[in-house]
């Protein structure tokens, strides 16, 4: 980031309030463009390249900013006075995440089946995005063949990617348990392993002078509160989380936002605040009951607009703590994630149906030996070891064996030892498999 946003004006200060809502009501012209700004919820910096005469600005945002204070809700964290509005567009989405709650997604009245497999391969896409995101230097080919064929890391990059691909299946492992400042240690405990210094592991910081920095740039993009106020922002952290007030309902992915944004803004340890915050909130939405979480990549959809996550934070921070633009922003990642998923559910759809092909004209394979060689014929040449098909196809150890060597014995796939493993692959795609 270049530079940062330009902080909006005060509107309390402009002796305008009166003659803007005055003006807002009896010229139509004025009204239509505070509405469209509104719909879209612009913010000032928004504003700025949008309508150049400045007057005319201050009038407009003050006409946005009286308009919008009507749908505010207030947020139960005392030590910050937060508010949101939920936007046409998050009551829309927030509307389809629920759907899915039943446990199929829909698409054209036909059922798109989930397994396993897509949620480690979920899984790993999301530890290696939220790793590059922090600075990890990997490819994900590399990364990707670390976790599936257990290969210890090899640089500090690909331990920053084991370290979130745990922390993801350690949280879904404390879904049903309430947030406590401990559990919150022991996140960023699994999330650093070996890749922060080891005196920055197991407590809250301790001392000022901890700066969010734009890496590319120099320039500080946040300012953390003093450590001293640390343990009171957790509690009520803690509290905020755990509690579940029906009388002022926060629809509980709006919620999980809210905490995501609370971690990054209280900065509560001296490294992997970023990767703790966006694990926690994977975790809050699991902890209630959004079983689709596991299915999707979020941090993948962060990383192709990693400058627009960062002006999140700050039009929140410097809009009054309004935390729409930030919600706003996650929401239209979780929108893409979702349609990422469906499009590769889909694509695996379509190898099922190959699959199918294959065990009416090769009665000799099963139906998983069919999808096994299917999924490797997507990738020719490609290792595969005995532990990847285990885990992608949910089988044991023994079961994922004996389906490799079955179909290796049939002359369908080669077997390749290298060292101590034992590796296999599509040399080429037999005629006979073709479909």
């Amino acid at each position: 980031m270049n530079k940062l946003p330009e902080k909006p004006p005060d509107i309390i200060q402009q002796p305008l309030i009166n003659s803007v809502v005055e003006h807002y009501f009896e010229n139509s012209e004025f009204k239509n463009s505070v509405d469209s700004y509104n719909e879209r919820y612009l913010n000032w910096d928004e504003l700025t390249y949008r309508v150049g005469d400045e007057e005319e600005r201050l009038r407009i945002w003050a006409a946005m900013k009286i308009f919008r204070s009507q749908k505010m809700e207030n947020t139960p964290y005392s030590p910050l006075k937060m508010e949101y509005c939920i936007t046409p567009p998050v009551q829309k989405s927030l509307h389809l995440f629920d759907r899915y709650l039943s446990g199929t997604i829909q698409i054209q009245n036909k059922s798109l089946r989930l397994d396993k497999r897509y949620i480690i391969s979920s899984l790993i896409e999301e530890a290696i995005s939220s790793s590059i995101l922090e600075g990890a230097v990997t490819t994900r080919k590399e990364a990707r063949e670390m976790i599936e064929q257990r290969k210890k890391p090899k640089n500090h990059g690909e331990q920053m990617v084991l370290n979130n691909f745990e922390t993801l299946q350690f949280i879904i492992q404390k879904q049903s348990e309430s947030l406590t400042p401990d559990l919150l240690l022991e996140i960023q405990r699994v999330v650093t392993k070996d890749t922060i210094d080891p005196e920055d592991v197991d407590h809250f910081r301790k001392r000022n002078g901890v700066r969010v920095v734009d890496t590319s740039t120099g320039t500080v993009l946040h300012t953390p509160p003093n450590y001293q106020e640390i343990e009171e922002y957790i509690l009520n952290l803690c509290k905020f989380a755990n509690t579940d007030d029906d009388e002022k309902f926060i629809h509980p992915i709006i919620k999980a936002i809210i905490i995501h944004f609370l971690i990054r803004y209280i900065h509560p340890f001296n490294d992997g605040n970023g990767r703790t915050a966006r694990s926690l909130f994977y975790w809050y939405c699991l902890s209630r009951g959004y079983w689709l979480m596991e299915y999707l990549s979020i941090s993948k959809n962060i990383l192709k607009s990693r400058g627009k996550y960062a002006k999140a934070y700050l039009y929140t921070e410097y809009d009054g703590f309004d935390l729409t633009y930030f919600i706003r922003y996650q929401i239209d990642c979780m929108d893409d994630a979702l349609s990422d998923l469906i499009s590769y559910i889909e694509g695996k759809q379509e190898q099922q149906k190959k699959a199918s092909e294959m065990i009416r004209t090769n009665p000799n394979i099963s139906p998983r030996q069919a999808e096994i060689l299917s999924e490797m014929m997507e990738s020719p040449n490609q290792l595969f070891t005995i532990f990847q098909i285990s885990d992608r196809f949910n089988v044991v150890y023994q079961t994922a064996r004996t389906d490799l060597m079955h179909l290796n014995d049939l002359g369908y796939i080669v077997k390749e030892k290298r060292g101590k493993g034992l590796f296999f692959y599509v040399k080429e795609v037999p005629k006979s498999l073709s479909c």
